[in-house]
């Protein structure tokens, strides 16, 4: 009670010679504090608003324009060829009778020279975004650019060489396109090509072309008024209708994780790497509020890519609703909220406006760690409530969650800057059996025990008891998040966080609950659920160190290529067969964009499988598979310039229900099993660490659950120059598929790549001398 008797600012008591004001400086100074730090939150805001207004001129620039034309008017020439002594005629009143006739034409020039550098913003930024909408030079061949590409180049150097915040471009950018529909036809018939039977070709050709004829243009016409008229013209109705309506469990079905250092842990004291971690991420957060980040480009060019993702990173969660959720999202919180032995603490980050110190943050989480107390009637697995169907846990949300104290509960989780478990266990590469340690390390992340995560929240935190972390993260705010910054602060020698501690800060707040009988037995319900979806996915995680991209771009190939068509061959000896094959890939050079698919699984990927299984001569081999390389290099290009298959078809979907028409041809598109569902996780702009320095410092990753039952989710993450981690799910109930398996089917797959490409002699194949 003492730390809530000091929180008050003022007391005061009625006695007979009148009021007894009493103050508490400490507390007015707190105040005081708190709300200097929100007024220069505003100004900070104000300013980049300005500055992101006036992009890519800068606001000393209207006093450059003001100047020359003030000079020229002294020369006694008009630059404004008569509209000065316009605006002089339109003057208000006031002014004319208070001004002398020169005051009148200053202030003319003035608004003539504010107007006249308006349209010289509007006009760079037009010439931007022409610029930015140029992608030829994508399709060039390396050391072989053309002269425009060149001048392209060039140009959009000189209109972005003034330094620019993390959302400078975002008006700039180009809008997403809407490809043809014959196009997008043509390129989804030749996708399937490879997958069908002639028979059942014949049928889909007749599918698209009746679509085409009749149905298909009428559709095309109301996708092209929302691309005119929206930003882009996929982002929202693929957030609401892929990710927001679905209704069955978010967790290993949408959410995914992220892992942490695979070698190093820099402290084995789980409260100090909170502290750092903690921390990392609301100085991260300082960084996007205040636009300090670069904006994110391709990686070796001047492009940038879109930022919108980066606005709901923190202070957001996903709302359960009965038809559909929604995301919520609040422009700032001092506080996260912490989970710990099925109790549930609100931990203030900030005190009088000043970020807690990671050593600070450190004393209250093990403060957390120490405290006793048991968790309250119904609160120890109340998060299996975000782990179960959507459709339950709306329902009590609404009805007991509401209102009186599970509503302020439920709202210190919500409005938290993002969410953190303090976990029992410990996770690892490190044991008596590291392969199988990381195949729990990864489970643990994607869904724990059901109930000791959030999986509402934009994203979180893990921290396990020997200091390893990682994170999970719901899908629908973004798709390649930047919560990947978790650059170290230092450990002392005993590993605690470096600093000093202010002990008078109070400790932190338990959250209160009262769970209703049914609330607890919808908890029960949901967590069956989840535990039963958890306890059917198999996870494998492995690092190949045998070679990475270094080695495969001397061979001049694509490491993404090289990786994709490995995986077509790894999955052709599997299953002894191709299937669907989803490659995500951004489109990012759009304004808010998010991703397209590439259809990985060509006929050219095709033949090359065949021939090397076939066991034909190497040098066919080589042919067949730099041709397959090519393709799949052409389609990712394709897919990220926006002219993909998928996200066009889906929107004419879209387009169809809402004028309540049925389409054969898109329904059985769109009903496609992905089977085999890959994603290449990017390596941040940002380095954290030098790897030639610092070798040991290398990240894992991260990965998701199968798209399909009976089918495998594949991600890997290229590191260095040497080492490639993969991590590999699928479902214990298909009995077809195998993680380990078809990790050690990839394994061989890579080498058996390396080895047709390398220097072997001519007529011998892989295939006849393995066996």
């Amino acid at each position: 009670m003492a730390e809530a008797h000091q929180a008050v600012a003022f007391q005061f008591t009625i006695t007979p010679e009148g009021f007894d004001l009493q103050l508490s400086r400490q507390a007015l100074g707190q105040i005081y504090r708190s709300g200097l730090r929100c007024w220069k939150k505003r100004i900070s805001r104000m300013k980049n608003g300005v500055l992101k207004g006036v992009y890519p001129a800068s606001p000393s620039s209207w006093l450059f324009v003001v100047i020359v034309i003030l000079a020229t008017l002294y020369t006694q020439s008009d630059p404004s060829m008569g509209l000065i002594a316009k605006i002089q005629e339109h003057l208000p009143l006031s002014l004319s009778l208070t001004l002398s006739a020169h005051g009148q034409t200053m202030v003319s020039a003035l608004v003539f020279s504010t107007l006249l550098w308006l349209s010289l913003i509007l006009a760079l930024r037009f010439c931007l975004k022409v610029l930015l909408s140029y992608h030829r030079w994508m399709f060039e061949q390396h050391g072989r650019i053309s002269t425009l590409t060149k001048v392209w180049v060039s140009l959009v150097r000189l209109l972005s060489s003034r330094k620019p915040l993390l959302y400078s471009y975002q008006t700039s950018l180009p809008h997403l396109p809407v490809p043809a529909i014959r196009d997008t036809l043509e390129r989804f018939l030749e996708s399937v090509h490879p997958l069908r039977s002639p028979e059942d070709l014949k049928r889909v050709n007749q599918l698209a072309g009746d679509f085409e004829r009749t149905l298909g243009n009428r559709l095309q016409r109301y996708l092209k008024l929302k691309a005119l008229w929206a930003t882009n013209y996929v982002s929202d109705w693929w957030e609401e209708y892929i990710y927001l309506r679905g209704r069955t469990p978010i967790m290993v079905n949408s959410n995914y994780y992220g892992m942490d250092f695979l070698y190093v842990t820099p402290t084995t004291n789980q409260a100090a790497r909170a502290g750092n971690t903690i921390t990392a991420l609301l100085l991260y957060r300082r960084k996007v509020n205040r636009e300090e980040l670069k904006p994110s480009r391709i990686p070796g060019t001047v492009i940038p890519l879109c930022a919108a993702q980066c606005e709901r990173m923190f202070n957001t969660t996903r709302a359960p609703g009965e038809e559909t959720d929604v995301l919520l999202h609040w422009q700032d919180s001092e506080f996260v909220a912490v989970y710990h032995r099925g109790r549930f603490y609100r931990l203030w980050v900030y005190r009088a406006g000043r970020l807690l110190s990671p050593r600070e943050i450190q004393y209250q989480v093990q403060r957390i760690l120490d405290d006793p107390s048991p968790p309250q009637p119904g609160e120890e697995k109340l998060g299996a409530l975000t782990a179960g169907n959507r459709v339950p846990w709306a329902r009590m949300r609404k009805q007991y969650f509401s209102s009186g104290v599970n509503k302020r509960s439920l709202d210190c989780i919500e409005k938290a800057a993002f969410f953190v478990t303090l976990d029992e266990e410990e996770q690892g590469m490190k044991g008596e059996d590291p392969e199988g340690n990381l195949d729990r390390y990864a489970k643990s992340l994607l869904h724990g025990k059901c109930y000791n995560r959030w999986f509402d929240k934009s994203f979180s935190v893990v921290i396990f008891k020997n200091g390893k972390t990682g994170l999970n993260a719901e899908h629908s705010w973004a798709d390649a998040p930047t919560v990947a910054h978790l650059w170290e602060l230092g450990y002392d020698t005993d590993g605690n966080c470096r600093g000093d501690v202010d002990r008078t800060l109070p400790p932190p707040q338990r959250l209160s609950w009262d769970i209703a009988s049914e609330v607890q037995e919808q908890v029960n319900e949901s967590l069956a659920v989840a535990q039963a979806l958890a306890d059917d996915v198999d996870c494998h995680v492995f690092p190949f160190r045998e070679f990475g991209k270094g080695r495969i771009k001397k061979l001049k190939i694509s490491p993404d290529a090289f990786i994709q068509l490995a995986l077509q061959l790894a999955y052709y000896r599997d299953r002894g067969g191709f299937c669907l094959t989803y490659e995500a890939s951004m489109t990012r050079l759009f304004r808010e964009g998010r991703t397209e698919t590439v259809r990985s699984c060509t006929s050219e990927s095709c033949a090359f499988v065949r021939a090397l299984v076939e066991g034909q001569e190497r040098d066919e081999c080589c042919r067949l598979f730099r041709k397959a390389s090519e393709k799949h290099q052409n389609l990712y290009r394709l897919a990220m310039t926006g002219s993909g298959i998928d996200r066009h078809l889906f929107c004419l979907y879209v387009v169809s229900k809402y004028l309540g028409v049925e389409s054969p041809f898109l329904k059985e598109v769109l009903s496609e099993p992905w089977r085999l569902s890959t994603s290449q996780t990017p390596v941040q702009q940002m380095e954290l660490f030098d790897l030639i320095n610092n070798p040991d410092f290398i990240s894992l990753g991260g990965g998701f659950g199968p798209v399909a039952d009976d089918g495998y989710g594949v991600s890997y993450i290229i590191v260095g120059e040497n080492m490639v981690n993969f991590h590999v799910s699928c479902k214990h109930s298909c009995k077809d598929t195998d993680s380990h398996r078809f990790g050690s089917e990839i394994r061989r797959a890579l080498i058996d790549l390396m080895t047709v490409l390398s220097s072997e002699p001519t007529g011998q194949s892989l295939e006849k001398k393995q066996l």
